[in-house]
């Protein structure tokens, strides 16, 4: 049974319920995609014949529509056919929290949740878009520099479309949380932020030398946060839906 959302939320059911600190729980689309939008990396759980599976695999959406590629030899990809249902998990870890107690050590973290059926995209035309479309979400407008594809490796490529049907997100951002009558005890607590970097570009030695940076990566600097630049990516290829 699902409870009444704003339109602008996912409906929450059961399946996608936050049970555990609710208070952490998040089903408006904007928070879910934010946390969808700021990774690279997705983990897809599903299962074949009785026997559970998850694989991870670049991903990226596209409104409520989640897409991921692969190998058309992949077993998981090729079951996916007609339809199979798979929950979409990214997880972004923050911080380290050290306390005082075990039981009080913990992680600050942004994690979504998203459930739907996955379909094999098909159709040729909208094959070669979202795979062009997977290149511009990482790197804005690489699609358009590049040697087209040839006909071997689209067919030796696969691509799968999924609807959100249900999603939420889980957040935790409190840092330290030491019972009160714990803090005066002499013992070492932190918190050691977590943050994923782009490292310095090591171009091709096969470049010319006066070859230039394109547009579209002028963002992958040596330093930058890869979450931050993941979100820049994104909405200049897709807006800000």
């Amino acid at each position: 049974m699902s409870e009444a959302v704003p339109s602008d939320s996912y409906p929450v059911t059961d399946r996608n319920r936050v049970k555990r600190l609710h208070e952490r729980g998040r089903y408006d689309r904007a928070s879910v995609h934010a946390i969808l939008d700021a990774a690279m990396i997705a983990h897809i759980a599903y299962v074949i014949d009785g026997q559970p599976y998850c694989t991870p695999t670049a991903f990226w959406r596209e409104g409520d529509h989640l897409y991921w590629h692969g190998s058309s030899a992949s077993r998981m990809l090729r079951t996916q056919r007609d339809g199979l249902p798979v929950c979409l998990t990214v997880t972004h870890l923050d911080s380290l929290v050290l306390a005082r107690t075990g039981f009080n050590h913990s992680t600050d973290y942004r994690s979504a949740m998203c459930f739907g059926t996955a379909r094999i995209v098909e159709e040729p035309e909208a094959k070669a878009r979202a795979l062009d479309a997977m290149i511009d979400r990482f790197y804005p407008g690489r699609s358009a520099e590049l040697r087209a594809s040839t006909a071997q490796e689209i067919k030796a490529t696969m691509v799968v479309g999924m609807e959100i049907e249900e999603a939420s997100g889980k957040v935790r951002s409190k840092g330290l949380s030491d019972d009160e009558e714990d803090r005066p005890l002499p013992i070492y607590a932190a918190r050691y932020p977590v943050v994923q970097v782009i490292g310095a570009a090591e171009p091709c030695p096969h470049l010319p030398a006066d070859m230039p940076v394109p547009p579209g990566l002028a963002g992958f600097t040596a330093g930058r946060r890869l979450d931050e630049l993941m979100l820049e990516s994104h909405r200049a290829t897709f807006g800000g839906e």
